[in-house]
Order: structure tokens, then sequence, then C-alpha cells
């Protein structure tokens, strides 16, 4: 076993001790070199570049130590307020059971006019199926006196649920049903309570001047026994408190490295799209619902076969009722898209070939200095019905990979397929090549060669201007106030018109 290494004069806190660790290498960002972390054995290979990215100092290797550098602050200032509640052995306890974590601002030491709490909804949820209904509640009231001792003046702080598709898996419950939509409303209520009272306790220290307390109708039925009774619960006690010090509590951020450090696959309410992860196997929220549902393995590939959907994965109506469930008790959610175009079936759906002259056009760009060529072919009411990747630069593996990403792009388009489900699926992938990009002005940096390509295409067949790059997405958070994507999903549509896009006749290049 590893040991943390928190130097002379900073031991290990006790929540710390005799959790295994190892050291691994890994690195922010698929453009840096990889740096050494060291974490907890049981925790996923993700949670390595999201310390790396939150810590306030490459020296601090370990988890525990780079967590000390805010959460020691923190129980200094709850000390000279007189509080006598341990809260540094509360916070450590959070973050080593991957339950909760604070926005970057605090790890790294910098003011944030938004700071923000993540709790990770499925570390709440036993091996029974038992929701800690306490265990959440006190986690909630931790993270609003932490984040009022760190930024005294804030009046607006954003706490907010994570990973809600796991959850869901885990109780077997379709991310569209009736159930669905009452527990993440009865667990956005819990939540709203909790901060409340948290909050106004706080003011009682006189703090702020105050602002009043509100109760939401709740939903009639849970999944879950006893939320919705402890959420009826909490909502009293909170109005009979009358007031409270912040003028908002309850928030969804766009993701970050906290997300990447809690291990969550799924940013906030986000609904799973796909039963794949990035790399091609089942996701963890697919391989969680087959063992909630008793599933065989087999059971799903032969109905996956006979075009059913063994896993539940959800559409953006779904989506949508979800965000109109929570949006009551949370003041700062991420907007969806107005009109929800549908989803095509693709069991049985049949190819409709291009015409043998098409339209279309050659963009040739760079990503972080890596050549590309990409040609499109149009239908005749101008669909987007095949792509072309040449990358004359790179190996010879790499060039029949891309070909072959884009014949099964192209062959899904022909079946059917929306091209914003590609979009949803490979904008702001991260993977070398990346960085500027040269030769297109509508798109400044890229993730990756499929960042740039899908956004490429977003922007000129789709007229989407929802999807910025990447430095501007990760430094929203900041003004969260303002637009607040919610990734993986639907983005928000925007009214402002986009020139419109110029088609070349097409050209072959050498």
């Amino acid at each position: 076993m590893l040991k943390d290494r928190a130097g002379p004069h900073r031991p290990v806190p006790s929540p710390w001790r005799g959790v295994r660790l190892h050291r691994v290498e890994a690195a922010a960002d698929p453009d840096r070199p990889t740096e050494p972390a060291i974490l907890p054995a049981s925790w996923p290979a993700q949670s390595a570049a999201g310390l790396i990215a939150l810590r306030a100092s490459s020296a601090m290797i370990g988890v525990a130590e780079a967590a000390c550098a805010w959460i020691d602050p923190i129980a200094a200032a709850a000390r000279e307020a007189g509080i006598a509640e341990d809260i540094a052995t509360a916070l450590h306890i959070l973050l080593r059971d991957r339950r909760a974590a604070p926005s970057p601002g605090l790890w790294r030491g910098k003011p944030e006019t938004l700071p923000g709490f993540v709790f990770n909804l499925p570390e709440f949820l036993d091996m029974e199926g038992q929701f800690d209904l306490a265990g959440f509640g006190t986690a909630v009231e931790s993270a609003v006196l932490t984040l009022s001792l760190a930024n005294p003046a804030a009046q607006r702080l954003a706490l907010g649920m994570a990973d809600l598709s796991l959850l869901l898996a885990r109780l077997d419950l379709d991310y569209g049903s009736d159930d669905a939509r009452n527990l993440a409303a009865a667990l956005a209520a819990l939540l709203a309570a909790h901060a409340d009272i948290a909050s106004a306790r706080l003011l009682a220290r006189g703090i702020a001047p105050g602002q009043p307390i509100a109760a939401m109708t709740l939903p009639k039925s849970c999944p879950i026994q006893g939320l919705i009774a402890r959420a009826a619960e909490m909502q009293r006690e909170a109005t009979a408190l009358g007031l409270r010090q912040h003028r908002t509590l309850t928030g969804i951020l766009p993701p970050g490295p906290v997300e990447a450090l809690l291990g969550i696959e799924t940013v906030g309410i986000a609904a799973p799209l796909s039963a794949l992860d990035s790399d091609g196997r089942l996701a963890r929220w697919a391989r969680a619902r087959l063992a909630a549902s008793g599933r065989p393995a087999e059971d799903a590939l032969a109905a996956i076969i006979a075009g059913e959907d063994p896993f539940g994965v959800a559409d953006r109506a779904s989506l949508a009722a979800i965000h109109d469930a929570v949006a009551p008790f949370c003041a700062l959610m991420p907007e969806t898209q107005q009109a929800l175009p549908p989803r095509h079936a693709m069991a049985g759906a049949a190819r409709d070939p291009l015409p043998a002259r098409r339209g279309g056009y050659t963009q040739k760009a760079a990503v972080g200095g890596h050549k590309l060529f990409l040609r499109t072919g149009e239908y005749p009411d101008g669909r987007l019905g095949e792509i072309f990747l040449s990358l004359p630069k790179e190996s010879t593996a790499f060039r029949g990979l891309a070909d072959a990403f884009a014949t099964a792009i192209s062959l899904g388009l022909q079946h059917g397929m929306a091209l914003d489900e590609f979009v949803d699926a490979f904008a702001f992938t991260r993977f070398g090549p990346a960085g500027a990009v040269e030769g297109d002005p509508e798109i400044a940096q890229a993730t990756s060669l499929l960042d740039y390509v899908f956004r490429h295409l977003a922007a000129n067949y789709l007229d989407r201007r929802d999807l910025p790059d990447a430095p501007e997405a990760e430094e929203a958070a900041s003004d969260a106030l303002g637009h607040v994507p919610l990734l993986p999903l639907d983005l928000p549509a925007s009214d402002t018109a986009r020139p419109k896009r110029q088609r070349p006749v097409l050209k072959l290049v050498g």
C-alpha cells in the first residue's frame, strides 16, 4: 500500500488512513505530458485526470494532500466563527466516498462568481438499494457551510446533483418513466430544503439581510421509500425558519474536472443517449441496468438483434420531462431545445442511397498542426448523406481507421440516423491531436479531430451555434448565471442567424 505524501507537518487525515492507494500516471489534457497521482485503488481511472486538473500545486500528488489544501482553511474559518462541527472530517469522508466535491475554484484557492458543489447521487445508494437520506441531507448542509466560509460575500451558490442516469439504472428504472421524473423531483426538493435550512442557520448568525423561503409542490409518489415524507418534513422546517442568507442555492454548472474526479458518467440530470461508452464498450449505467434487472447479457444481445432496446436508452423528450420536473427546485438549470427532433428507429430501417451525382464540398483544415480534408455528399434536398476523411500526414493505420469511421457514419446517415445524434456523441471528444484550428474561421480550437469534424458539420448542416470552443466551455462556470450547457445532451438553440453556408463545387484533392 502506497502512502500519501502528506509531508512531515501535515499527517494523513484520519478518514484516509487504511485506504488502499495506488499511483497512476495521467494527464489533465491529451496534449500535456502525464503526471503522477495517488488515489484510492477502487476509484475509476478518470479520477486521476480530474485530480491533476484540480489540485492547487503539481507537488500535491495524493488526493488527501490536495484535499487538505482547501479543507484546512475551511476548518480554521469554522473554528474562528465558533462553529463546533467537525467540518474537516465530514468533507474528507464525502470526498473519500466520492459522494461530493466542491467546484474548481475552491480547490485552487481562486474566487468564483458562482461557487458550487457536486453530489454524486449513485454513491448515496447502498447495496440493498436503499438511499441514504440522512447522509444526503448532512452532506448538503455541510456543502452550504463550506462554500459560505470560503466565500462569505457570495450570495449565489450552485449545489447540484450528478449521474442521475446511473442512479436510475441501479434502481432498474427507465429514464423516461414517471417514477424517474418523480424521483428526480423529490431528490431536488430534498436538496433544496436542506440547503435552505443551512443557509437560514447562517443568517441567524447575522451575516446577511435574508431572503424568504418558500415551499414547492412535491410529487405524490416516489420509488424510494420515505423520500417524499423526508422532503416534506425538511420543507416544513425550512419554511418555519422563514429567511435564508443566500439569494439562490441550487444549480447545475457546466461539466469539469470535479465530475472526472468523482467518476461521474453523466453530468447533472443528463439522459443516457447510448448504451456504449467512448471506448465502444457497455457504459457503466447499461451494465448497472442489466445487473439490477437480472437480465443475462445473452438475453440483452438477443433483444438488440430483434430490434428492441433492453437498456431503456432515453430520448430528448425524456430529458425535457426530467428537466421540467426538477426545474421548480433548482434555481440554475441548463436550457433545452424547444423543438425536439424525433428519434429515428434504426432496426430494419431501409437504406436511402445517394444519387450517383450529388452535391457537397471539401473543407481543408489543420488541428494542432495535423492536416485533414473533410468531404461531404448531399441528397438533392441538401441533407448530409456521407462524409469522407483524409489524413494525408498520418500513419497508415490512422488513415485506415479514419476512413472506416467515415464509412460507418455515412451508413448511419443513409439509414436514417439523425446528424445531431452523431454531433452529441462525438463533439468535444478529447484525444490527440488537438489544439488550434487553421483553415476554418468558425472554429478556433478543437479537442480532437472528431471534435472539429462534428462541430463543423453541426455548424454547416444543422445551423447550430451552441457548441463553443472547448476553452470557452470550461470558463463558462465563472459566468454560469448566463448560458449553462448540459453536456453531453442537447444544448440550447440560438436565434442568432448564421451566414448562409456556401456550397462550392466538389473539388478533387491531390
